[in-house]
């Protein structure tokens, strides 16, 4: 696979050259292909969650695609490297990336949304990554430096849960990120954890755009009565605590989980469905979070 050039006239490692520049050289030369790509990015988000299982890549996918019904440009980074999930979701895990000499070209779902992840690079479904640190900061260079996202008005970053290595590569790569969307379930251990995320983001200068309450309440499709799973309120609470906007609800929908096993992304198949609400609400919301900021 080949990858972008830079525009400097002396070879350089970072541009598949013979190496002939030093580390600096060379670091200086990735740095700046880096801006560039983000130079024609208007917004880039992270969406985290302190632990696992709290439903963070469906916010994100969801999220990604109904910015796209928007008519909004955009691309959606998947960089958890180690559990890839975003291609699955979105119908996409059968597709792999193309290389040309202009660098790497990220797989269409829409002709407004791009999507990249490590599951177009892996040989197959099953293949772990056993990789540290540094080479997962050298890989989201390579994402962020050497893919033609072109011009976007949103780059979602969904990151894996926790507040270890990925977040921060990217924070670092990025330099100045519009904000931070955690994603939480109502209970107790699911809080304490989204509590730290957001603890987290203030500590690397990160804007806290908001917290999502997902799988909050159930509507049974019998009698129609609302049952509290996962309890209920508890993002909201830990909003006011937290003094951090709380974005919304979204409701515990069995389609949800049809739809991502499917690969049909849920706000596209069930507009009209309440959780598909929730969605397109707390969309807005985190648009009039970036914008205002912006201005």
């Amino acid at each position: 696979m080949e990858k972008k050039k830079c525009d400097s006239s002396q070879d350089c490692p970072s541009c598949g050259q013979s190496a002939t520049c030093s580390e600096d050289e060379k670091k200086a030369h990735q740095d700046k292909m880096v801006q560039e790509t983000l130079s024609k990015i208007q917004y880039k988000i992270m969406v985290m969650s302190g632990k696992g299982g709290v439903g963070k890549s469906t916010v994100a996918a969801n999220l990604a695609v109904s910015l796209a019904r928007m008519g909004r440009e955009v691309g959606i980074l998947d960089a958890d490297v180690h559990g890839p999930n975003i291609p699955k979701m979105l119908g996409l895990d059968q597709e792999k990336m193309m290389g040309t000499p202009e660098g790497m070209i990220p797989i269409s779902l829409y002709p407004n949304l791009k999507v990249l992840s490590m599951a177009f690079l892996l040989p197959n479904a099953d293949s772990p990554v056993v990789w540290r640190g540094p080479l997962k900061h050298n890989v989201f260079q390579q994402f962020l430096g050497e893919v033609e996202w072109g011009n976007l008005d949103y780059l979602i970053v969904d990151l894996p849960p926790g507040t270890g290595d990925e977040p921060l590569s990217i924070a670092h790569l990025i330099g100045e990120v519009d904000g931070a969307v955690v994603v939480t379930t109502p209970q107790e251990v699911a809080l304490l954890d989204s509590r730290k995320a957001i603890s987290f983001s203030r500590l690397i200068h990160v804007p806290v755009i908001g917290i999502v309450e997902n799988m909050s309440g159930f509507k049974c499709p019998h009698c129609g009565k609302e049952i509290d799973l996962f309890k209920i309120g508890g993002g909201e609470k830990a909003a006011k605590e937290l003094r951090v906007p709380f974005l919304g609800r979204i409701p515990l929908e069995p389609a949800i989980v049809t739809n991502c096993d499917d690969g049909k992304p849920f706000v596209a198949e069930r507009p009209g469905s309440p959780a598909a609400r929730a969605f397109q609400q707390i969309t807005e919301r985190i648009e009039e979070f970036v914008k205002h900021r912006g201005n």
